[in-house]
């Protein structure tokens, strides 16, 4: 990291680069109004109390490209690392003050708190908004802005004010700095402690569930731009070749998509690595006769994609391979088949809910196809069969979740069978629609294995 600042230190003292770069966030933001909206309704949720959320710190390492905490940029669309929201909800007498203690009330309260520049840094980093730049609550597209050494200040204000608020606080389980910023709390009211703040997580959670038409037009962004490197993949997967090397031409495909980023570390299993769920490592020379599962997506505007799709080296899949490709995809379709808007369910880890597409997939998968030694090929399947999908590739939801319109989650069924270095993971990403029926966004890319061999050998 020295090296990296010294050279641009260097750079800059010879004119090569300007000393000052105004800090480039390539993000496709939705409107202020929307992340107002997003803020209202977690205040609504607050039981007159406030909600804290903190921004991710700057990376220690310049390799490692800056990612906004995935709460704190929902609720404001704010891209700068440092930063602290707090979010104040409306106390009436039906909230946790009660007609005894009406002087207690308060209003709606929205806050950003912007850290103190760092001017030397900046010269590295680019040019960092504070509470003392000019028009920075329109900029940001908040009610307020104000110095982050005024946050201790404001808590213990709205405490003093109602007690009662100590009881009603959200912040980010796991955070030191909501953690130093509650013990702090504590000392300045003389205590040596004030109750357990609450994980804003069970607030957020519920809001980002249902994804509203300007998240899902990213998301359809991000699968299409996903979509586009599994084709780059299908075409450059041949023996000879190592895993690493297909992954390096999906990055940049993502990136001349104007993708930040992967959504994940890419999965490119050739051979035995097929079997293996989340390998990574990618360093295999890639051997005639292999299947490959590539398990690898990126993000756009911080809205990711998650897709999987399984090829053979050569272009041609043998009988066996092609016969638990099949399986995989029957297992997909018939949970596709299945499903009932407001009713079916994804997260049943056991497969047991009568209800639930997990249960559907696994009890096809037992009922398709057999093992070496003819035993169903259920135990070959080692992870559920979906997840939701949204600012993170995994994105949080109380499991099992009953699918409703406006969610948007994975199918992606698998076979794993080690003794025959044999792999396959199909997945894809759906919409539930506003008249409950499934949208594939990943519809234009190939399904079928008869579809992947004829796009790899350029059909």
């Amino acid at each position: 990291m020295r090296r990296i600042f010294g050279l641009i230190a260097l750079l800059v003292l010879a004119g090569l680069v300007p000393a000052l770069v105004p800090q480039a966030h390539a993000i496709e933001k939705q409107p202020a109004a929307t992340y107002h909206a997003r803020r209202v309704a977690l205040a609504q949720k607050l039981n007159g109390g406030v909600a804290v959320l903190f921004a991710a710190e700057e990376p220690l390492l310049d390799l490692d490209p800056y990612r906004q905490d995935e709460d704190f940029y929902y609720t404001t669309g704010w891209n700068e690392p440092g930063a602290a929201l707090l979010i104040v909800g409306e106390s009436t007498a039906s909230g946790i003050n009660s007609t005894l203690f009406p002087e207690a009330g308060h209003k709606y309260q929205e806050i950003l708190f912007l850290p103190t520049r760092n001017m030397r840094m900046e010269k590295y980093t680019g040019i960092k908004l504070d509470a003392a730049t000019q028009g920075a609550a329109e900029k940001v597209g908040v009610d307020e802005v104000r110095p982050m050494t005024d946050l201790p200040k404001v808590l213990n204000d709205l405490i003093s004010a109602d007690r009662r608020v100590a009881n009603h606080m959200y912040t980010q389980a796991g955070n030191a700095h909501a953690a130093a910023l509650v013990q702090f709390a504590a000392a300045e009211m003389g205590t040596s402690s004030l109750p357990a703040a609450h994980d804003v997580a069970e607030m957020t959670t519920q809001l980002r569930e249902i994804k509203d038409a300007g998240e899902i037009d990213l998301l359809k962004k991000a699968s299409e731009a996903s979509e586009a490197a599994q084709r780059v993949m299908m075409k450059a997967v041949k023996a000879g070749v190592t895993e690493r090397t297909v992954a390096g031409k999906m990055y940049a495909s993502w990136l001349k998509h104007g993708c930040e980023r992967a959504s994940y570390a890419p999965i490119v299993g050739s051979g035995i690595n097929s079997t293996t769920l989340h390998y990574a490592e990618n360093t295999r020379t890639m051997q005639d006769g292999d299947i490959v599962v590539v398990d690898a997506a990126c993000e756009y505007s911080m809205y990711a994609s998650d897709i999987t799709r399984t090829v053979p080296v050569g272009g041609h899949f043998t009988a066996r391979q092609r016969e638990i490709y099949d399986v995989v995809l029957g297992a997909q379709k018939a949970a596709i088949d299945a499903f009932v808007s407001g009713k079916s369910k994804v997260g049943d880890r056991y497969h047991t809910d009568p209800d639930g597409l997990d249960k559907v997939a696994y009890d096809y998968v037992n009922t398709h196809g057999k093992s070496l030694d003819g035993k169903p090929l259920g135990k070959y399947w080692i992870h559920p069969l979906s997840h939701m999908v949204g600012i993170d590739v995994h994105d949080p939801s109380n499991y099992p979740t009953v699918l409703e319109p406006g969610m948007v989650f994975t199918i992606e069924p698998g076979i794993y069978i080690p003794e025959e270095k044999i792999g396959v993971r199909i997945e894809c990403v759906f919409l539930v629609g506003k008249d409950g029926k499934l949208i594939d966004l990943t519809a234009d890319l190939p399904h079928t294995a008869d579809e992947v061999e004829a796009l790899m050998k350029g059909k």
